[in-house]
C-alpha cells in the first residue's frame, strides 16, 4: 500500500509489520528500543504519548480494552500476561484502567496525533482481520483528500523518504579513531 500508512498488529498492540509510511507515521512509537514496537507499551509507559495521541484518554481506553479482549481469546498468552504486568508494575493509570474490565474492539473511528515533524494530523482508520491469524489485524489510516492532514501525509512522506535517503548513503564509520 503506498499512500497510506499500513500495519499488522497482533492483539497486545505489537506492531508486526508496518510500510514505508507507517514506519514515519509512528517514529515516536518506533523510538523505542523494545521490539517489537508495542502500542500499548509506547500509550503507557513512554512520556510523548501524550502530545503524539491528541486523544490521549480515548486511545489509552481502547488500548486496554483490546487488551482486555486478547485476554480472553488467549488465556495462556505468556507475552500478554508479561506485558500486563508490566504495564501494572509500572503505570498506575494503566492498573486503573484494567481494573473497569472493559473489553472492546475499537475497528473504526479517526485518530488525532500529533507528528513531531508534520505537525496535528487527523486520520480515519479502519481495521481488517487477517485471515488465518484471528489475533492479527491490518490498520490504515486515511486523510481526507485536499485537506490539512493529506498534506501533512504528503509532507511526512516526502520526509521519511528523504531520512531513508540519508541513512543509506551515509557510510559507516568502522575506522579506529585518529590519535
Amino acid at each position: 500500500m503506498t499512500g497510506t500508512p499500513a500495519f499488522i498488529l497482533n492483539g497486545r498492540g505489537d506492531i508486526l509489520a508496518a510500510n514505508h509510511l507507517g514506519r514515519a507515521l509512528f517514529t515516536p512509537v518506533y523510538a523505542d528500543p523494545a521490539r517489537p514496537p508495542n502500542n500499548a507499551r509506547f500509550i503507557f509507559l513512554n512520556a510523548h504519548a501524550t502530545e503524539f495521541f491528541r486523544d490521549w484518554d480515548q486511545v489509552a481506553g481502547d488500548a486496554v480494552a483490546m487488551l482486555r479482549a486478547e485476554a480472553g481469546r488467549d488465556l495462556y498468552d505468556r507475552r500478554l500476561t508479561d506485558l500486563i504486568s508490566e504495564l501494572s508494575t509500572r503505570s498506575e493509570e494503566f492498573r486503573h484502567r484494567w481494573a473497569a474490565h472493559n473489553v472492546r474492539m475499537h475497528t473504526t473511528g479517526v485518530k488525532l496525533l500529533h507528528h513531531p515533524v508534520v505537525g496535528d494530523l487527523d486520520l480515519p482508520f479502519e481495521t481488517f482481520p487477517v485471515g488465518g491469524a484471528p489475533s492479527q489485524f491490518l490498520l490504515t489510516y486515511t486523510a481526507e483528500p485536499s485537506s490539512p492532514s493529506q498534506d501533512a501525509l504528503n509532507l511526512l512522506d516526502s520526509w521519511s523518504a528523504t531520512s531513508d535517503e540519508i541513512e543509506r548513503s551515509t557510510p559507516a564509520d568502522d575506522s579506529e579513531p585518529a590519535d
